[in-house]
């Protein structure tokens, strides 16, 4: 196996679990549009491997590929709104979620679902518990505003599933 393929291997196995969370809100939960995004994701990154300059963290790179792949899907296919809430759930690891916690998780989702797609890509991103500076990095707006727009989100979800 040559370099590329190590290096390859050696980000897919780390970034996985992560670019799968992310694709998993920007479908509402739909695990296998989910997949579909992922594996598209992988590709791009396999294919853009060559091109990565180091100019910003690898994460930052993957997210942005991410990113852009689910927002190419979701202009693709509108997807119907739901609604949800937020404060009280932080995305999880844990493979053993309880059966409540994972309906939550699908209502987040579902919420997060009718959020513009600039606003889900943060909101997403800040859920993964990336630093306020590296969602402004990935997505192209400035760190204060960055700031303002996710305690705007975080009101908008609240009121969304509380309404709900």
């Amino acid at each position: 196996m040559g370099n590329k393929e190590n290096t390859y291997q050696k980000i897919y196995d780390e970034n996985y679990p992560k670019v799968m969370r992310l694709c998993m809100g920007y479908t509402g939960g739909n695990e296998s549009l989910a997949k579909d995004l992922v594996q598209e994701t992988f590709i791009k990154i396999w294919q853009n491997l060559d091109q990565f300059r180091n100019e910003s963290a690898i994460g930052t790179w993957i997210y942005r590929i991410c990113v852009n792949t689910c927002l190419a899907e979701i202009k693709r296919e509108r997807k119907k709104d739901r609604e949800l809430q937020i404060e009280s759930l932080q995305v999880s690891n844990s493979d053993d979620i309880s059966v409540e916690k994972e309906e939550m998780l699908m209502q987040l989702y579902s919420c997060i679902n009718s959020l513009n797609s600039t606003n889900k890509a943060i909101i997403l991103l800040e859920l993964e518990g990336l630093p306020q500076l590296e969602i402004s990095e990935i997505i192209g707006i400035k760190h204060e505003a960055i700031r303002t727009r996710i305690h705007r989100i975080k009101q908008q979800l609240t009121k969304c599933v509380n309404n709900g």
